[in-house]
């Protein structure tokens, strides 16, 4: 069976910053499990399928992890009896404090022993079958990935399948032509004959010919199966790689592009550039048989350069970047073919191959994400895949991979230290300093080994990169990308846990390195609109969002500020500047009014703000009350707390709850969950954006309401059950974050508790 193993690391192509702190990555190992576990785990494997063909829930309970954590930490769960109300009754401290207690417990028992709390972070469906993509064609599908790997991912896509046959952008969403043919070539290549899934491929199929075939695939996706050869490169809008030697005097340079956008098509212009191909197998062959409608040979490929289905498309080209796409593809293009200019080409992609060089170092060859680390092992594979480039990139594939109760996915990168943060900050919450145990020591512990210690290496800024000494990043410290909210919320807890007994945290971080993450912090900080960025300094320049290539996405051209790390960074400010009142002091007050105007002037007419990052207004209306709340604004002598709060009151549902579904995200319209259903995790949100804002004070019916609800959901281990996807980012696609069930409910009654009584 399946084995979690934390902060380990070994072989030559492995190296790490930190001892390979926060590493966490699944290994087959049949003896690890006794047979009355084996036979649990088929049970919940059983039991998840069952569901999905009922109709139920796409998002996974994350199972098999809890389940060994659980054993490992053993902590009795069971010891204390949960609480259920009835109808007539009221939430008495009795029942709150039950609760609560379970809730830590439950979180004490599923955290690592290098004290970060595992959990998956993936959803989006086009993340797994890039990486089948590299491992087919350079021919290590079978060594780097076991025939258990390609068991449980098989389990996964026919999970996910959707009733009409085809597959999402996303595990929740609507089919589309993207999610369809990336996973219909995936199951081909991990072995499912055309035939296979008991019907489920010929179905698969079907959807995919019904829509017009898999040259109506997004822009992404036709060069995933050019590079595969399923595809034709002509049928492919140009990404010249001359694009990364322009001079930076360049309206825009490369440098001004958001980071992952950046890295995402750096190396997309490499494969385009040589035009890179795998090898015509005959799986290949077959499958240019499959998925088209027409004979491969009589597709006329330059149609179908801007064909996209409409179930895909989101982001329409604007006219202006199809006029570009033109003149590249007829004038540029063709000129590159003949010498002189023939030279530019093979510079442009030294530049290039320079330029992934320096990312997959900088990052330990985990790389930016999960797309990027695709694109770069397709990359080295081409420039040599007998070089130790390709083999480092290898050693770092099961970082990536995540099975639970559904199969084995590919995560977006990982979310320890998010995750760690908000755990933290929970059972701090509670205020249970006896249940605490050595739970807050080992997270102590976590942070302070993940906080980034250096800048990147070299001339930083020739590589496009900014700075990162004492930020935290989104999974561990040898991942290497700075993220400002994540620091905010590390440096948050920093602060909190110095005010706490040595013998319960252990060791404070040294104030130089609280300095060192303020300075990060105060960097990203837009001076026009006093909004703070995510990972490097916002560019103002929103009309480049027109040259937008991707047509799934929104906003990825360049960095812009973001309401959920501004909120994140006045808290922590707002907490640093009265610990620390003596380290740029004036800078941080003046900060903290920029960012409270940026707050400000982003709330909605009807009182909410759009969350990015998560399902969606309440999610950005909870951080946004939080950071309010935190500068000294209420209820009483601030309009737009006034607004937020009436927002949140308004959307309660008829139980007490509330629940906001992904389309909100899309849409950006307020859209609750079908039958105004509640979510727990975004009843939590709603419910301490409340009580940030003095809610308990003004009328506690509703949060009693809240409270009440919450408790009876909760699971006999102390755990609560999970429901639909929380996560979202660039506006059209979720992101499952699995622990988000065990974290927000235990905070919001934690605060409840501690506010009421």
């Amino acid at each position: 069976m399946w084995e979690l193993k934390i902060a380990e690391g070994d072989g030559p192509y492995l190296f790490s910053t930190n001892n390979f702190v926060g590493r966490q990555f699944w290994e087959f190992n049949p003896n690890v499990c006794t047979t009355k576990e084996k036979e649990e785990i088929e049970k919940i494997r059983q039991n998840f399928k069952d569901n999905r063909k009922n109709g139920g829930q796409h998002a996974c309970g994350d199972l098999l992890m809890r389940m060994q954590l659980m054993k490992e930490n053993q902590i009795d769960l069971m010891d204390i009896a949960p609480i259920r109300l009835t109808d007539d009754e009221q939430v008495t401290f009795e029942a709150a404090t039950t609760a609560v207690k379970k809730a830590v417990r439950l979180n004490r028992a599923i955290q690592a022993k290098d004290g970060h709390w595992p959990a998956e972070s993936a959803g989006p469906l086009f993340f797994t079958p890039p990486l089948l993509i590299a491992l087919y064609i350079s021919g290590t599908i079978n060594t780097i990935l076991n025939e258990e790997h390609h068991k449980e991912m098989i389990r996964y896509f026919y999970n996910h399948q959707n009733e009409d046959g085809g597959w999402g952008f996303f595990i929740e969403g609507k089919s589309t032509m993207i999610g369809s043919t990336l996973v219909y070539v995936a199951l081909r290549m991990l072995g499912e004959g055309k035939n296979g899934g008991d019907g489920a491929m010929d179905r698969g199929r079907k959807w995919i010919l019904d829509h017009g075939g898999a040259t109506a695939i997004p822009s992404w996706g036709k060069l995933y199966l050019s590079v595969l050869g399923v595809y034709d490169w002509e049928g492919c809008n140009p990404l010249p790689p001359e694009f990364w030697i322009i001079p930076s005097a360049f309206p825009f340079h490369p440098a001004e592009m958001w980071c992952y956008c950046r890295t995402t098509y750096m190396p997309m212009s490499y494969l385009y550039g040589k035009r890179v191909q795998g090898p015509i197998t005959p799986l290949v062959s077959s499958l240019r048989k499959e998925i088209y409608p027409t004979a491969f040979e009589h597709i006329n490929w330059n149609k179908q350069r801007n064909n996209c289905c409409k179930e895909d498309l989101y982001y329409p080209h604007s006219f202006l970047q199809d006029v570009l796409w033109h003149t590249l593809h007829y004038i540029t293009e063709p000129i590159l073919k003949y010498w002189p200019f023939s030279k530019l080409r093979g510079k442009s992609l030294d530049r290039v191959v320079e330029l992934m060089r320096y990312e997959s170092e900088e990052t330990r060859y985990m790389t930016i994400g999960c797309i990027e680390k695709s694109l770069q092992m397709m990359c080295w594979w081409a420039e040599n895949p007998n070089g130790d480039e390709f083999k480092y990139h290898l050693a770092r594939v099961p970082d990536y991979l995540w099975v639970a109760e559904d199969g084995m996915t590919m995560h977006s990168f990982g979310s320890q230290v998010w995750d760690c943060v908000f755990t933290t900050q929970a059972i701090i919450a509670s205020n249970m300093t006896e249940e605490y145990a050595d739970c807050l020591n080992k997270a102590h512990f976590y942070l302070r080994e993940s906080q980034i210690k250096q800048n990147p290496s070299g001339d930083f800024t020739r590589m496009y990169r900014h700075i990162t000494k004492g930020a935290w990043a989104f999974s561990d410290q040898d991942h290497g990308w700075a993220v400002s909210d994540c620091t905010a919320e590390a440096l948050m807890c920093l602060l909190l846990l110095s005010n706490m007994p040595k013998e319960i945290v252990g060791e404070k971080v040294d104030n130089a390195r609280l300095y060192e993450a303020v300075n990060f912090l105060l960097y990203l900080q837009s001076p026009i609109s006093g909004g703070f960025a995510v990972w490097e300094p916002p560019i103002p320049k929103p009309f480049l969002q027109l040259l937008n290539p991707s047509e799934m996405f929104a906003d990825i051209v360049v960095e812009k500020e973001h309401l959920e790390p501004s909120a994140c960074i006045i808290v922590a400010l707002v907490e640093y500047n009265r610990v620390h009142p003596k380290h740029r002091k004036k800078e941080i007050e003046l900060s903290i009014l920029n960012g409270i105007r940026y707050l400000e002037e982003t709330q909605w007419h009807d009182g909410s703000w759009y969350g990015y990052w998560g399902i969606c207004f309440l999610y950005g209306t909870f951080f946004a009350l939080r950071a309010l709340s935190a500068a000294g604004k209420t209820y009483d002598n601030n309009e737009a707390v006034c607004k937020g709060v009436k927002f949140l009151l308004s959307k309660q549902n008829e139980e007490g709850g509330w629940g906001e579904s992904h389309l909100s995200c899309s849409t950006m319209v307020y859209t609750p969950l079908d039958g105004n259903r509640t979510n727990l995790v975004q009843t939590s949100w709603a419910m301490l954006g409340l009580m940030f804002c003095g809610q308990v004070e003004r009328d506690i019916t509703p949060l009693d309401k809240a409270a009440k609800l919450l408790i009876n959901a909760q699971m006999d281990n102390g755990d609560f059950p999970q429901q639909e996807i929380t996560g979202a980012w660039m506006r059209n696609c979720t992101l499952h974050f699995a622990q988000y069930r065990s974290i927000f409910p235990l905070w919001a009654l934690g605060e409840y508790r501690k506010r009421v009584w």
